[in-house]
């Protein structure tokens, strides 16, 4: 997987047709989705339920490019080696979820997945520093975690120190919340360059109309993009 800090559009199947996620899958990569994300939640860490490991494995083959696994769950440790089992290519984990996050990010990256660090909206950038050769991306929620379809809260800051801390390091800074064609170019001139988008792709299409999926992708990228000079 070579690193690159283009723009990419990662639909959340959080809003995708749960009856039809094998389907939604390669919708979304038909119409032009760089990457799959998948929200795990466990309704202790974050008020909701969503998937498990039997999920990730079950999408897997539907899925020609990256499985993006956001583990929203404590504890995070016993579980990693299952999502990586399934076929998780980014495993990230939130700061908060366990006692020892560099174990934790080690762990991931023992496993054959890269490693994600994420940062809820009240959490502060303080040693993240010290796990600079640990993570292979940063997740900046910009609302706080449990539900889609939220209202975007704006870390521009959080994004712009993020950005100016990596220097040349290999880390992708991902942008998890409320990302629409308004806010995405807002994130991607602060220093994103992986746009988790949920209702904002999968609105006003289904499994059987999924032109609509591509057209939301393609606004997405296309205001991301503009934002930060590239030619569309």
């Amino acid at each position: 997987m070579t690193f690159s800090r283009a723009i990419k559009i990662a639909p959340s199947i959080l809003a995708a047709d749960f009856a039809n996620f094998g389907a939604e899958c390669r919708a979304v990569e038909d119409q032009g989705a760089d990457w799959v994300h998948v929200d795990v939640m466990d309704g202790h860490f974050v008020p909701n339920i969503t998937f498990g490991p039997a999920t990730c494995a079950a999408i897997r083959p539907h899925i020609r490019g990256v499985m993006d696994v956001h583990l929203m769950i404590a504890p995070v440790d016993p579980y990693i080696d299952g999502f990586a089992k399934a076929g998780a290519d980014f495993i990230t984990a939130h700061m908060e979820a366990g006692p020892h996050i560099h174990r934790t990010l080690q762990a991931i990256r023992a496993s054959g997945a890269k490693a994600g660090l994420a940062l809820n909206p009240g959490t502060g950038l303080d040693g993240v520093e010290n796990l600079l050769d640990m993570i292979d991306l940063v997740c900046v929620m910009t609302v706080n975690p449990g539900f889609g379809g939220q209202k975007f809260i704006d870390m521009t800051d959080k994004v712009q120190r993020l950005r100016a801390m990596f220097g040349a390091r290999p880390i992708h800074i991902e942008i998890d919340g409320g990302i629409t064609p308004d806010t995405a170019p807002v994130m991607a001139r602060a220093g994103a360059d992986v746009l988790v988008a949920g209702s904002a792709v999968f609105k006003g299409g289904s499994v059987d109309n999924p032109a609509p999926y591509g057209d939301n992708i393609r606004a997405i990228r296309a205001a991301a993009e503009n934002a930060i000079g590239v030619a569309v």
